[in-house]
């Protein structure tokens, strides 16, 4: 579990991102995941300025994100007070001069990046920072970007055999790699509400498979399935259709009613 300090001190970097919608979805996934530190690494200022501009439908949540946004001229500033750099690629056809690893082996060793950081470090040393990028939309990182990383990953994506190269959306990728970061859970975060139901007890079912039978003889079903109407079988049956108090008295309800309708209807009504 990544604690809120290690969220703080993670950092996504877009790099030469020209849609201002795709910055914007990149503010929101971080504002889910836990995470506040967006950069974006582009000489041209105006995809950042029209994302900020739009924030409200592009950021739906994080435009607190997006507002404190830094755009830096070139990656080496993005990257500067980094001590660990992760980047990202679709792979293609480039060929590639470091390993690479997929998504699932590689955020551990983000993780563990950022872990080691929990201890303050010594006089003079940097405060460590593990920053994860992100190439343009059109064609990514290039192997320049990529030198400046320590690690290179992956997200593995189902490969037709007609197509040449495969890639994600710039939101949907950086939506992704952060959830694999926190799949383990969030410091500080809401537990899932909890369902508290009694569980069905014993004389529960028994009603209701007395019942189920009741209704099975008056349809005829008995008759016409007798293979499907042994009182065992339809015991096990309600063991699935009556986990709770409130599930069993439910389908008792229901199969009063169909009870009582086929007696009005048997009996001309």
């Amino acid at each position: 579990m990544l604690s809120a300090a290690a969220r703080a001190r993670f950092t996504v970097v877009l790099v030469g991102a020209r849609n201002p919608a795709n910055i914007g979805a990149a503010a929101r996934a971080l504002h889910d995941f836990g995470f506040s530190d967006l950069r974006v690494a582009n000489d041209f200022a105006p995809p950042l300025e029209a994302a900020q501009l739009e924030a409200a439908r592009s950021a739906v949540s994080a435009q607190h994100i997006l507002a404190s946004t830094r755009r830096f001229d070139t990656l080496s500033e993005a990257i500067a007070d980094c001590t660990f750099i992760a980047g990202t690629t679709a792979i293609g056809e480039r060929e590639l001069t470091q390993p690479i690893l997929p998504l699932q082996q590689a955020a551990p060793l983000m993780i563990a990046a950022l872990n080691s950081a929990e201890q303050a470090p010594g006089e003079g040393e940097p405060a460590h920072r593990v920053a994860l990028l992100f190439g343009s939309e059109k064609t990514g990182l290039t192997n320049d970007h990529l030198s400046h990383c320590s690690l290179l990953t992956t997200i593995p994506l189902f490969s037709p055999v007609h197509d040449r190269h495969l890639s994600m959306n710039l939101g949907q990728s950086v939506a992704v790699c952060l959830y694999e970061l926190t799949r383990a859970g969030f410091e500080g975060s809401r537990d899932l509400p909890a369902l508290h139901e009694s569980p069905a007890s014993e004389q529960d079912r028994e009603r209701l498979t007395e019942l189920l039978l009741q209704v099975m003889q008056s349809t005829g079903y008995t008759r016409r399935y007798p293979h499907n109407s042994n009182p065992a079988f339809v015991r096990r049956l309600v063991q699935q259709l009556g986990r709770t108090h409130r599930e069993a008295m439910t389908w008792m309800g229901i199969l009063r009613q169909a009870q009582w309708r086929e007696t009005r209807e048997s009996d001309g009504y």
